[in-house]
């Protein structure tokens, strides 16, 4: 359970810098923030698997590239939803969607699968 709470904290920390960068997306509360972040968790784990398989041939067509235009309307998706989130356009989308990505790899080098800061050492002896 703490590992939810903290990947929660991660995505929504993605949102803020998306929200600080992408000039099409606008945050309006704190408690959007908190209830993006919250439902985009649970769109990505509900709703893109299946748009991915319904999507696969154009997917495949595409060697993938159709993965982008899943994601950036999943962020959209999520802005449509929430009230207090706005997103004007489709570049935003997929530029939010990356920030938020690219937040989430990074944090998951220090986080593990049980929501625990980890930090492996190595020391190199003679």
């Amino acid at each position: 359970m703490p590992g939810f709470f903290v990947r929660t904290l991660i995505t929504a920390i993605g949102l803020w810098f998306a929200d600080a960068i992408v000039p099409g997306i606008d945050i309006t509360t704190s408690g959007t923030l908190i209830l993006a972040a919250l439902l985009m968790g649970l769109v990505n784990a509900l709703v893109r698997p299946i748009a991915i398989l319904m999507t696969l041939p154009l997917t495949i067509v595409t060697l993938g590239v159709f993965l982008l235009v899943i994601n950036a309307a999943m962020f959209g998706l999520v802005a449509a939803l929430l009230g207090g989130f706005h997103v004007s356009g489709f570049f935003a989308a997929l530029m939010g969607w990356l920030i938020v990505s690219v937040t989430a790899i990074v944090a998951s080098w220090f986080i593990g699968s049980n929501g625990r800061y980890e930090v492996l050492i190595i020391d190199r002896r003679r």
